[in-house]
C-alpha cells in the first residue's frame, strides 16, 4: 500500500473518532454535571515505543525491528482518551432538592441494580415513598450507604454544605438532623468509567469512603456541563475541514500520481 495512501486513511479515521467525541459533547451539552471528553492523537512511532517491551515475539530486538514498519511511522492514530472533570458552572434554581457540589473530584453516589455508580448530576426529587432519587428513580446514598428518607410532614429541609440534611419536627420551626449525604472523592479519577446516563462505575477497589466535611454540597443550585459549546463547534469545524483534506490527499495518491506512473511505465523506447 503507498505510504501517502495509508497516513492520508489514518488520520481520516482519526478525524471521525474526534467527531464522534465532539458530537457527544455537544449533545450533552445542557446535561447537568456532564463532563467532557478529549481524545489525544499521536502516531504509530509512539505507539510503539510505549508497547515495544509488550510485543507478542520472543526476541524484542532483532525481531522487533522487523516487526517496526517505519512507513507507519507518522500515521495519527488516537493513543489516549480522557475526561475533563474541571466544574461547571453553577445555576442557581431554588429548588429543595438540587444540589451541586462546587470542588473537582468529587460525587454523590447512588444505588443500580447493577451496584453503587458516581454522578455529578445533582438534580434530586422525592420518590412515592418518600425516598430521595435521581432522575433515573435510583436512590441517592447516605453516609452509611443506605437511602435517605423524607416525612410528608417534613415542610422545611435544609442540606449543608457537609451534606447533612435537617427537618422541622412537624408544627414547629425546631430542627432536628436526618441522615447525610455519601460525598466521595475517588482515589484515582483515570480508572472512573463512564456507563450512560451521566453515570460513573468506581474502581472495583476503591472503598469510596464518605467525605466527613465536604464543603462543597450547594443546596438550590445545580452544576451546568464544563461543555463550552463554541469551542466544540471549532473542534467540530476543524475536523471536518482535515477530512475533506486527507480526502482530496487519497485520491491524489490513487488517482494523479498512480496515472502519472502507469503513463510514465507505459513509454516503450525505439
Amino acid at each position: 500500500m503507498q505510504t501517502g495512501y495509508y497516513a492520508a486513511t489514518g488520520g481520516m479515521v482519526a478525524q471521525f473518532n474526534r467527531m464522534d467525541t465532539i458530537a457527544s459533547n455537544l449533545a450533552n451539552a445542557n446535561t447537568a454535571g456532564f463532563k467532557r471528553d478529549q481524545l489525544i492523537t499521536g502516531d504509530f512511532a509512539r505507539l510503539y515505543k510505549t508497547a515495544q517491551s509488550e510485543l507478542p515475539i520472543e526476541n524484542n530486538t532483532e525481531d522487533a525491528a522487523q516487526y517496526f514498519n517505519r512507513a507507519m511511522s507518522r500515521v495519527p492514530q488516537i493513543t489516549d482518551a480522557y475526561t475533563d472533570y474541571s466544574v461547571g458552572s453553577m445555576q442557581e434554581t431554588g429548588n429543595t432538592f438540587d444540589l451541586a457540589l462546587a470542588k473537582e473530584g468529587q460525587f454523590f453516589a447512588v444505588k443500580t441494580p447493577q451496584g453503587i455508580r458516581l454522578t455529578r448530576d445533582g438534580t434530586f426529587t422525592l420518590s412515592d415513598e418518600g425516598k430521595l432519587v435521581n432522575k433515573q428513580g435510583y436512590e441517592v446514598l447516605s453516609s452509611d450507604k443506605s437511602a435517605i428518607t423524607f416525612n410528608p410532614q417534613d415542610s422545611i429541609v435544609t442540606i449543608d454544605k457537609n451534606g447533612q440534611a435537617m427537618t422541622n419536627v412537624p408544627g414547629t420551626s425546631q430542627m432536628v438532623a436526618n441522615k447525610k449525604l455519601l460525598i466521595v472523592e475517588p482515589q484515582n479519577l483515570r480508572m472512573l468509567k463512564k456507563e450512560g446516563e451521566n453515570l460513573y462505575v468506581p474502581e472495583a477497589a476503591d472503598p469510596l469512603n464518605a467525605k466527613a466535611d465536604s464543603g462543597t454540597v450547594m443546596q438550590g443550585f445545580t452544576e451546568k456541563s464544563n461543555v463550552n459549546a463554541v469551542n466544540e463547534m471549532i473542534a467540530l469545524v476543524e475536523a471536518n475541514r482535515l477530512v475533506g483534506m486527507y480526502q482530496k490527499a487519497m485520491d491524489s495518491q490513487m488517482n494523479d500520481l498512480n496515472k502519472d506512473a502507469i503513463e510514465k511505465l507505459a513509454v516503450t523506447r525505439r
